[in-house]
């Protein structure tokens, strides 16, 4: 963006010093060693000059800091801790922690991090601050001396870099300005710290007053700044425009500072542009994981890393442990409590994942037909949906995964009865791209020798009510359910559910002797409590089930307008919390009981597919 028309004089009278005064400053260009050799990339950072993108990039990670700015994003000094060292892991090389002197959860982090981290992953923090405020001098000032004493062995400060954000927003005269970034990056280098400048608005300050924007980066380089990032604070600049502008910040201070890009997404085109950058010099690239960040986000280093190291070959400390990223992604997600985005480039669930039959045919063959890299190089894995849209060729996928032990002919014509059946079954309104266990069941009760673990010979669920209040005090009634009397918790409502099964007698799976079990079991709804009493049916027979834990339950209307006749669609996720392995099911009935009953059936029977043993319950008629 630019400044609006009525840009304020004092903006406008400045602009001929700064063009004139700017040559007569310039700093002679240092020599350096090639950015193109295979040195560790820290140790070049801070020994042997500026980095030079795209062969050698730093990676910089502001997760902790900018990631947390994200709407609906909290995370305690606790899981910073932990998400530092699997940062650390990884291998990235700067984890940019927090500002020490924002708020007093940053002043903890770093506090706790010179006793609770590891050396290597203390020697890669970095802590963020700003330039010393106006009329002060940068000793003096309350912010910097926070970030001397958090003990980080790099500081990044932010600075004003647009002509007109320095006169109009924070009101300070130009010369004022680089004042304070020279003063501030003087006084945090003579203390030993490396110094590394974030230039705010750096591509919208260029556009305005490109003299006054360099006059910036000047000021930093000539106080010792090893870095110089330029910003696209508000995220609206275009990728040409990016091209052209770094290429000429790189020509003019790429042998005295590594330059750096920090991309916020307002426009979707942060992991784009920052790519851009390193193709025109930059050596260094700030982002975050699963990009997260204020507004829109900020660049996407799941996106970014993989993309550097397959498609462009540049080289990262990080690039051994590219096959983790998928696994970073997910823990991140994990530990801030978000749903991973199943759409995500490189580790996202549905990023190597196949639904056209004509496709899938193209992978049997070669599996470069339809995926640009293969998945195992970020973590990934290659999937096969099974839909309406599916081709015999995505069952028979399915089937050679499970190892079926049947000859080709068989194998086509019973791919090609499945298929119907899944194609029928959706027609009702069941989907089964995202309940790959229901689809393998499906697979499997087709085999004449596939073991039945269990049945459901029939069962009731009632849901009774002590209180039965008006739409109007359901708030009310909600809070009691909460409240204790005498230390016991008050229940106002509760469900009860009974499961008759038929199952294996013996729990190690030696002898084919069945029998009836009869169980009740309460809950908080109908569907807890069978899910409570089919598990205890069941556990006595099959130990392993004391794993399973269920941890979503989704349920959607197919036909609204048949009201209360509605047709609905139960998917229910599962979890061995002992293998971590998840799986889903789905059901479709005009019961909602009886559609989660069998999506529990399924996953129960699901989670005992690899351990039962070689025998069939008998046909119960």
């Amino acid at each position: 963006t630019t400044a609006p028309d009525d840009t304020s004089s004092a903006a406008a009278a400045t602009a001929d010093w700064i063009k004139q005064d700017f040559e007569s400053q310039s700093s002679t260009a240092s020599s350096f060693p090639s950015a193109n050799q295979e040195d560790d990339q820290k140790s070049q950072l801070l020994t042997n000059g500026p980095i030079r993108g795209p062969t050698n990039i730093i990676v910089y990670d502001t997760t902790l800091r900018d990631g947390t700015q994200m709407e609906s994003i909290s995370v305690s000094c606790a899981d910073k801790l932990k998400i530092s060292q699997r940062l650390s892991a990884f291998n990235v090389d700067y984890i940019e922690a927090g500002w020490p002197g924002s708020n007093p959860k940053d002043e903890e982090f770093f506090h706790r991090a010179q006793t609770e981290l590891d050396a290597k992953t203390k020697s890669k923090l970095v802590a963020f601050g700003s330039t010393r405020r106006k009329r002060i001098q940068a000793k003096d000032d309350a912010q910097i001396q926070k970030l001397v004493e958090c003990g980080a062995p790099t500081v990044c400060i932010v600075a004003k870099a647009h002509l007109w954000q320095v006169t109009d927003i924070i009101r300070a005269e130009p010369s004022e300005n680089l004042d304070m970034i020279q003063d501030s990056v003087s006084y945090l280098t003579s203390l030993g710290i490396d110094v590394m400048v974030d230039l705010e608005h750096y591509f919208d300050g260029f556009k305005f007053n490109k003299e006054y924007t360099l006059k910036c980066c000047d000021a930093a380089v000539k106080a010792g700044a090893k870095v110089l990032v330029m910003c696209d604070t508000n995220g609206g600049s275009m990728p040409w425009e990016v091209d052209e502008i770094t290429k000429e910040t790189v020509e003019k201070f790429g042998n005295l500072a590594t330059i750096g890009i920090h991309c916020h997404n307002d426009c979707g085109l942060a992991v784009a542009n920052s790519l851009t950058a390193a193709k025109a010099g930059v050596g260094l690239i700030q982002g975050t994981i699963n990009g997260i960040g204020e507004r829109t986000g900020n660049a996407d280093l799941c996106s970014i890393v993989p993309s550097l190291a397959l498609h462009i070959s540049s080289k990262m400390t990080c690039n051994d442990n590219l096959d983790e990223i998928t696994s970073l992604s997910r823990y991140l997600d994990e530990t801030l409590n978000r749903t991973p985005d199943r759409g995500a480039p490189f580790v996202g669930n549905s990023a190597f994942a196949h639904k056209g039959g004509l496709h899938v045919a193209a992978l049997e063959r070669s599996p470069d037909s339809y995926q640009h890299v293969d998945p195992s190089k970020v973590g990934n894995k290659l999937r096969v949906l099974i839909s309406e849209l599916s081709g015999r060729q995505n069952i028979l996928g399915k089937m050679k995964k499970l190892d079926m032990d049947i000859d080709e002919k068989t194998s086509n014509e019973r791919s090609l009865v499945i298929l119907e059946r899944v194609k029928h079954l959706e027609s009702m309104g069941y989907t089964f791209e995202g309940a790959d266990a229901s689809v393998e069941l499906m697979i499997l009760h087709s085999t004449q020798h596939y073991c039945l673990p269990f049945r459901v010979l029939d069962y009731t669920a009632q849901v009774y009510d002590t209180d039965v209040d008006s739409a109007s005090r359901v708030m009310s009634k909600m809070e009691n359910d909460k409240t204790t009397n005498g230390g016991t918790v008050t229940k106002t409502n509760l469900a009860r559910a009974t499961v008759n099964v038929r199952v294996l007698d013996d729990p190690n799976h030696e002898e084919d002797e069945f029998l009836d079990r009869l169980e009740v079991a309460e809950g908080n709804g109908p569907v807890d409590a069978l899910a409570n009493a089919l598990k205890k049916a069941l556990v006595p027979s099959h130990p392993e089930l004391e794993n399973l834990q269920l941890i979503d339950y989704k349920v959607r209307i197919l036909d609204p307008a048949a009201a209360t006749a509605a047709a609905t669609r139960v998917m229910i996720e599962f979890k061995d919390i002992k293998t971590d392995r998840q799986w889903t099911t789905v059901s479709v009935d005009r019961n909602i009981i009886s559609a989660s009953l069998n999506a529990l059936v399924d996953g129960f029977e699901y989670a005992l597919k690899d351990v039962v043993a070689g025998c069939v319950i008998e046909d119960f008629e």
